[in-house]
């Protein structure tokens, strides 16, 4: 395994955050996600504000380390997830159909096509559109983790909140803020995560 090498401006970068906010009592993979995200998007509230546990993020660190397939909400997500080929049917012509016939928005229908694809035990990473997360509760996926950080003013805050309560493995946040960037970061966070093996 090829031990990645951070760019010095990432190794800076990490040095100034934790000069601002100690997650040191957090667990190591919520530690290692709430890092990333900080340093993604400059925002040091996301260190009270990122909802998990580590059960579930230990369940989806693992998953991944054996290979589960990864699906994103949009292509803006897949972009920013560096370490490993992903799937995202958003812009699929049959997405738009199954939309169109459903009368669903094409980032549901983007799911219902990924699910049939996947099945259970993906890692969904949701950083755009609440109706992702929506669809992923009602269509009942059996997810190895889902990342819902979906951003904005229309129901992302709600679609997160009826994420936690879904019970799914998940990883959220309480606030309308979120976004692809902060999505993929978390992710590639368990991506590139090194610390203990249990």
């Amino acid at each position: 395994m090829t031990v990645r090498q951070p760019h010095p401006i990432e190794v800076r970068s990490y040095e100034i955050l934790r000069s601002r906010v100690d997650l040191s009592p957090m667990p190591p993979l919520w530690r290692a996600v709430a890092e990333r995200v900080i340093h993604s998007s400059a925002d040091l509230e996301y260190a009270v504000d990122l909802v998990t546990t580590e059960e579930s993020l230990r369940q989806g660190w693992s998953a991944l380390m054996q290979g589960a397939p990864i699906v994103t909400d949009v292509e803006m997500v897949a972009a920013g997830i560096t370490a490993r080929e992903t799937i995202c049917h958003v812009s699929d012509p049959a997405s738009a159909r199954m939309a169109r016939a459903a009368g669903i928005t094409r980032s549901a229908a983007a799911v219902r096509l990924s699910y049939s694809e996947v099945g259970p035990g993906a890692v969904w990473v949701v950083g755009c559109a609440p109706t992702a997360l929506f669809e992923l509760i009602q269509q009942k996926v059996r997810p190895a983790l889902v990342i819902g950080l979906p951003v904005g003013f229309v129901d992302a805050a709600e679609s997160k909140e009826a994420l936690r309560a879904s019970g799914l493995p998940q990883l959220s946040n309480y606030s309308e803020k979120g976004g692809s960037a902060v999505a993929a970061a978390a992710c590639n966070a368990l991506l590139y995560y090194e610390g203990d093996q249990r």
